[in-house]
């Protein structure tokens, strides 16, 4: 059984994504940058270096809709070597010919779902999130009109899906589990919903939005 934030504020969470997001992708060592990671919660392993980390961007879209706003995600087709059949965001390394962050990030979008770069109006950046598998990944956090159409890439994409806003904002869903990877028991954020079982990385950037915008509230 899932469930929602009560008395979720669409208006709320907009003007604290103004006044809580980074207004520019925070550059690698920044002092007001505050790296988030798969090290989260998981006591002697290592921060992943900053400087010699390969640079990396999703786009996180809230979808406007007006009786509930949702995020929009991706599953990863089976056949990919890298994450086969994980739920992530659209995104993907920053390449050479990206002139920014965003850039990459709508270059992404549009090549993974056929988002149409134009309709992405960013809200801000979240902290970058360090990947055990050698990525400095930067979120931006983009507002999206309802009533677009998607032509998803079936090469990497099997399904695009939504989310409620709400029910990923509530921290009763950020469930903590565990497994073991390269020997040892690492821990990690989950929030299943029905049967789509978002994890590690999207779940850690999810978290990250959370503590950006409600931490202390």
């Amino acid at each position: 059984m899932t469930q929602a934030l009560a008395g979720f504020d669409t208006d709320d969470f907009l003007r604290r994504a103004a006044a809580r997001l980074h207004a520019e992708p925070p550059a690698p060592g920044a002092p007001h940058a505050n790296p988030r990671g798969d090290h989260d919660g998981n006591e002697g392993v290592a921060v992943l270096d900053e400087m010699s980390a390969r640079p990396a961007s999703v786009l996180v879209p809230v979808i406007l809709h007006s009786d509930e706003p949702t995020l929009l995600f991706t599953r990863r087709t089976a056949n990919l070597r890298a994450h086969p059949g994980q739920i992530a965001f659209p995104g993907g390394r920053v390449d050479p010919g990206d002139p920014t962050i965003l850039d990459a990030a709508r270059r992404e979008a549009w090549e993974e779902v056929g988002l149409d770069p134009s309709l992405v109006e960013p809200l801000g950046f979240l902290d970058p999130y360090l990947s055990s598998t050698g990525f400095r990944i930067v979120p931006v956090v983009a507002r999206i009109a309802p009533g677009f159409g998607l032509r998803l890439n079936p090469a990497e994409v099997e399904e695009a899906f939504e989310v409620p806003l709400s029910f990923l904002m509530d921290v009763a869903n950020h469930q903590r589990h565990s497994k073991e990877w390269q020997g040892r028991l690492r821990y990690y954020y989950a929030m299943p919903h029905g049967d789509r079982y978002i994890w590690g990385v999207t779940a850690g950037i999810i978290r990250n939005l959370h503590d950006r915008l409600y931490g202390g509230a």
